[in-house]
């Protein structure tokens, strides 16, 4: 049975070069998993491999569509799913590599079966997102499903209304739906985390804000000001430079809460890992890459 090898791991952890040395020991490409490097207008701010990593191995879902065409796990899951069957037909093995736990989740287990979208309690929830910001709804979302509270990307103002939807409208908290057995995939998936000690992390988190604010972040944030209200710009690093935009605080502060933010950001992604035994975790380095099919 072919093997998708999936590198995991928190943000800044060093996933990128990881993968690449996997899937060139492999012959393989690398298929992402990440929630915002797929859009082609986000570059420095969701850290997109550099030209030469790119050119080091093909990479799939790498700034392949408009932030106004929107993404989610679901569209995920069905693109991924139709990709790796073609790729699996020449390929012993395929690398993936990427952050978004939701996204890995989906193409893994598949997704649960919830309710249908109630379009007028969306809308109101929404609006309220813009209005209030995800803070107020996560608050809410505390109350009613603490679970939910406790396990969703804080910074997914999206995902958030999405939850809350269900649970009001069902009267169900939204994390008791998510009660599907993992659908069957027709490939062994091996599942490397990468993890460092927490202030390396942190120190490695630090170094890329400031290395993303010499390359350009701050005018590619100042470009996208007109779509800041599409879900895909409610993301660490951009909101914080649109709060900068508004005259909320200065820029010194908006580059300290984008590094206290992408900490927390990792953070979260080690707890939604957390309840995975089946991820063999590593410190990327001091280990090899070095693939073990099958097992």
């Amino acid at each position: 049975m072919p093997v998708l090898h999936i590198i995991l791991g928190p943000t800044a952890v060093g996933k990128t070069d990881y993968a690449i040395e996997a899937a060139l020991e492999a012959g393989s490409p690398v298929v992402s998993c990440d929630s915002r490097q797929v859009f082609r207008e986000l570059k420095i701010g969701v850290a997109r491999p550099s030209e030469a990593q790119l050119a080091a191995v093909h990479h799939y879902f790498i700034a392949d569509r408009s932030i106004e065409e929107g993404f989610t796990a679901g569209a995920y899951e069905l693109e991924a799913l139709e990709l790796l069957d073609e790729l699996f037909r020449t390929h012993e093995t395929v690398v993936m590599a990427g952050g978004s736990g939701l996204y890995i989740d989906s193409l893994c287990n598949g997704l649960d079966d919830f309710p249908p979208a109630d379009p007028v309690l969306r809308e109101k929830l929404s609006h309220r997102l813009q209005t209030e910001g995800v803070a107020a709804l996560r608050s809410e979302l505390r109350i009613l499903d603490p679970e939910s509270y406790r396990t969703l990307d804080p910074a997914n103002g999206q995902r958030i209304v999405r939850a809350l939807e269900v649970t009001i409208g069902t009267g169900r908290p939204f994390s008791s739906f998510k009660t599907a057995p993992a659908k069957e995939r027709p490939f062994t998936i091996l599942k490397t985390g990468l993890t460092r000690p927490r202030p390396e992390l942190y120190a490695r988190i630090d170094r890329r804000v400031d290395r993303m604010m010499e390359e350009g972040l701050l005018e590619e944030a100042r470009g996208l000001l007109p779509y800041r209200t599409l879900p895909a710009l409610n993301t660490v690093g951009y909101k914080e430079l649109f709060g900068y935009f508004d005259g909320l605080y200065n820029l010194g502060e908006a580059v300290r809460l984008i590094k206290r933010n992408t900490r927390h950001y990792a953070k979260k992604q080690l707890t939604w890992w957390g309840r995975d035994p089946s991820i063999r975790w590593t410190d990327p380095e001091a280990s090899s890459c070095r693939l073990r099919k099958g097992t």
